[in-house]
């Protein structure tokens, strides 16, 4: 497999993209993170960056995400919102766990936004459905639709006893 090549490569399966926690808030735009290359106080921003970004670039697609790399003196994330406001985030020193945790905590949804929010994606008010416990009992109920073969026989064309019937 091609993906599988390079530094860490989990990185790129969908399991462990899944299993990120920071669900940013809706009213946040752009998330940048300033940091360098070298030295130690950037040391938890890089690897923030190597491995906690495409956890966050994977749950929230409407959100751009820029890094910049050695353009400052010390490690920072700002964040952008849509009512033009933006934070500052100084993460000077802080190790990736710490880094994400207070993410979660200052810009990510609460637990009970994101639970209100999969039940809402987990309901099947989808007018394509049909079944049990969905608007619409059977697809004959759609316009269009051949009727039920309980309410009215269908031609003998469709029918597999005739098809299959010899024709001697």
């Amino acid at each position: 497999m091609p993906f599988m090549k390079g530094p860490a490569p989990i990185r790129r399966t969908i399991k462990y993209l899944e299993a990120g926690r920071l669900c940013l808030k809706d009213q946040l735009k752009i998330l940048t993170v300033n940091y360098n290359i070298h030295g130690q106080s950037h040391q938890g921003a890089r690897e923030f960056v190597f491995w906690h970004l495409p956890h966050i670039q994977y749950k929230n697609p409407q959100v751009q995400i820029a890094t910049f790399k050695n353009v400052t003196p010390s490690p920072f994330i700002r964040t952008f919102y849509d009512t033009g406001d933006h934070m500052l985030i100084d993460i000077d020193g802080r190790s990736k766990d710490e880094i994400y945790e207070h993410l979660i905590r200052v810009v990510g949804k609460d637990r009970e936004t994101l639970m209100a929010e999969n039940i809402a994606k987990e309901k099947k008010d989808n007018p394509a459905n049909f079944g049990v416990g969905c608007d619409r009992h059977c697809i004959c109920e759609i316009p269009g639709q051949i009727p039920c073969p309980g309410t009215c026989p269908l031609p003998n064309h469709m029918r597999g006893k005739f098809r299959r019937a010899n024709k001697d």
